[in-house]
């Protein structure tokens, strides 16, 4: 085969009229479409078979591609096709493609295989191929794969996209290894939308970096073959994920669509609004999220054995607003945040719930939260006892100024402790509980000390003792003596110069013995807040 002379084909290369005019089309940088006038012939994944006078070798297209004719003067070289059938493996391994690349609404016969090749940008669209083999593509702007049909996985490890990879409204099918997108390493530009998507397998984005957002709006992620749907351990997003709601608008078929190919971040009315859904486990454990985690209605469908992982993460402000879980644990373990903007119905039941060393600033609750769902939802995260979620709660509410809500939730903390104390220690801690309420309500021990003040007065002002010794006792006063009882420690020169007997004596010894309880009970609560300031 010789090399082509003034933009013609090479000697040898027999092409078909479909190949004569693809080969025209790329000279001019115009669009060979070869679509029918009958819609439903036209869909890449249907039934209808496509002949030879819309079919073109794969061979042709790779030798356009990377050693195609020059293009006529004062055009652009570049293939762009509609409706075409490539027939054959388009093998472009290790290649450096410098056209334009768009195909729409194509059928590939064999898996497209671009490894360690090198685009300006590439464009899929409405595409059906068997299988994408790009692991360490490159391009300098996009990649676009919206509304293909890749029926065994698509693989992109350790590629680097340029700018925007668009997958909005894929369906993608696992591989022989139940992984449906292999892009671990996997580097972005800027956006990865993959909204509205169809997953059937794993989609794997371990140690993937994103320069500005990963939208997953509306996508159904479905691992019914493994333990988890999503597995993006140790994922960096400069700003925002989204595993949220999204409104569908257009024809799946729309051959003028242009970004984000029918979806929709502010649904107008009468449009479809479509759920995130995620069929399987999610792993976001270690990830770095430098705006938010949004999960604004998400529902998650998990097995006992399955988790929504978040360990260790890092975000401004986690908006945990979706469905809550009927089965399968919420895993917060470690994670740090700013904002948690929650929902009281969103969080899962006792068992479900993890937070040891979670981690959060303020509380911004959307809806009715009230004080007693939110111990609750501490507890559901407590099996057994620990402090620390109790103390960070308290933290929070008091830092938004709400300290009396603060204080109940640290008496929640002490009377959950107080069940795994001995028999003793529960005594005790009853004792606190009722009296001062372990410290955290002091004005209790002064009502108290009213009443017994009260009873004690009426009691001795009707019954006053004897003096120890006629002529050296201070003259009666029963509120002081009372008061002389009650207080320990402090002398007031009245409980030492009488001597109650009968019942009397058992009246004061009581009294004795309130006072020094009440004032330990408050002297403990005392010495509980000093520590917690």
């Amino acid at each position: 085969m010789t090399e082509p002379r003034d933009g013609d084909p090479p000697e040898g290369l027999d092409l078909t009229t479909p190949e004569w005019g693809m080969w025209q089309a790329f000279r001019n940088g115009s669009t060979l479409d070869l679509r029918t006038p009958h819609p439903q012939r036209n869909d890449p994944t249907g039934p209808h078979a496509w002949g030879p006078e819309r079919s073109v070798r794969a061979r042709v297209v790779a030798l356009l591609l990377l050693d195609g004719p020059p293009p006529q003067p004062g055009r652009v070289a570049a293939l762009k096709l509609n409706g075409v059938h490539i027939t054959g493996a388009l093998n472009l391994a290790g290649g450096t493609i410098e056209p334009f690349v768009e195909m729409r609404n194509c059928r590939f016969e064999q898996e497209l295989q671009l490894p360690e090749s090198k685009f300006s940008t590439l464009r899929l669209v409405g595409c059906a191929v068997p299988r994408i083999e790009a692991a360490r593509l490159h391009t300098e702007g996009d990649l676009h794969l919206p509304r293909c049909v890749v029926e065994h996985g698509i693989r992109l490890t350790d590629a680097q996209i340029g700018t925007d990879l668009l997958l909005n409204q894929l369906v993608v099918r696992r591989d022989r290894r139940g992984r449906s997108i292999t892009a671990d390493g996997l580097t972005v530009g800027q956006d990865l939308q993959a909204e509205m998507i169809e997953s059937y397998g794993e989609m794997s984005l371990r140690g993937a970096k994103v320069g500005v957002s990963l939208s997953l709006r509306g996508s159904q992620l479905r691992n019914p073959y493994g333990r988890r749907a999503l597995n993006a351990p140790q994922l960096t997003v400069e700003r925002t994920l989204y595993l949220t709601a999204a409104g569908v608008s257009g024809s799946p078929f729309s051959s003028g669509a242009t970004p984000p190919y029918g979806t929709s971040n502010t649904p107008t009315r009468g449009t479809r609004i479509q759920r995130f859904e995620c069929e399987g486990g999610v792993r976001l454990d270690d990830g770095r999220f430098n705006d938010a985690i949004d999960l604004d209605q998400a529902r998650f469908i998990m097995e006992n054995d399955q988790e929504l992982s978040l360990r260790r993460v890092q975000t401004p402000e986690l908006r945990f607003l979706g469905e809550r879980p009927q089965r399968g644990r919420v895993i917060l373990s470690g994670a740090r945040v700013v904002n948690l903007v929650d929902r009281s119905v969103s969080w899962p039941g006792p068992g479900q719930l993890a937070m040891a060393g979670f981690a959060y600033e303020h509380l911004i609750p959307r809806g009715h939260f009230p004080l007693s769902r939110r111990l609750e939802w501490v507890a559901a995260a407590t099996p057994e006892y620990h402090p620390d979620p109790y103390e960070m709660l308290a933290t929070a509410l008091r830092a938004s100024g709400e300290d009396s809500e603060a204080r109940d939730v640290l008496l929640a903390k002490q009377r959950r402790r107080r069940e795994t104390l001995p028999l003793a220690g529960k005594l005790w801690g009853y004792l606190q509980d009722w009296t001062v309420s372990y410290g955290y309500r002091p004005g209790r021990a002064a009502v108290w000390m009213a009443v017994l003040w009260a009873l004690g007065t009426v009691l001795f002002l009707r019954h006053p003792p004897a003096p120890l010794k006629e002529g050296e006792a201070p003259a009666w006063n029963a509120y002081l003596y009372t008061l002389d009882l009650l207080l320990p420690v402090i002398d007031l020169g009245q409980d030492s110069y009488w001597r109650p007997v009968g019942w009397a004596q058992w009246a004061a010894s009581l009294l004795i013995c309130l006072g020094w309880i009440l004032a330990t009970s408050v002297a403990a609560g005392a010495s509980r807040l000093l520590r917690r300031g």
